[in-house]
């Protein structure tokens, strides 16, 4: 079996307190140091794009709404689940940078709605789709098999932490 920098780590616990169990941390630990490769990994892949992780996500949750590519902003902060002024800072960011603009609700004059503008919506197109390929680059060395199975372990973790 191949071992890596968590396995020692829980090595020199079960040394250290061998009164405690301290397999959780092999999946938190585990679990941790792969949310900071594939960060790490999937803003590399944006930055060509001018784009970063927390960027793409507002523009691509937008994208994804369809067409005509709105949302109210209450919208966009469900889907992100993020603070409200950090998200009106990243949309003050991103109407600056000319990728999204508010309007005012058809529907509800006293709300917005956030949309995606032609250079927007220009922007994700391209940068979904080397996103897509980022991410199978980051997966390759895993079987389909493999990946579907850790999809499913991972959903029903993240399942029983948001019920």
């Amino acid at each position: 079996m191949t071992v890596d920098k968590v396995d020692k780590i829980l090595e020199q616990w079960q040394n250290e307190r061998p009164d405690l169990d301290s397999s959780p941390m092999g999946v938190i630990g585990r679990i941790s140091r792969l949310s900071h490769y594939l960060e790490r990994g999937v803003n590399d892949g944006l930055e060509p794009f001018g784009l970063t992780n927390w960027s793409f996500d507002v523009l691509a949750t937008l994208r994804r709404a369809g067409a005509p590519y709105r949302l109210s902003p209450n919208a966009l902060l469900q889907s992100l689940m993020i603070t409200s002024g950090t998200m009106t800072n990243r949309i003050d960011h991103l109407e600056r940078a000319g990728l999204v603009e508010r309007a005012h609700n058809p529907d509800d004059r006293r709300s917005v709605l956030i949309t995606l503008t032609a250079a927007g919506l220009a922007l994700v197109e391209r940068a979904v789709a080397a996103h897509v390929r980022n991410e199978q680059r980051l997966l390759a060395h895993m079987s389909a098999q493999d990946q579907a199975q850790l999809a499913g372990l991972l959903r029903q973790f993240l399942l029983g932490l948001e019920s």
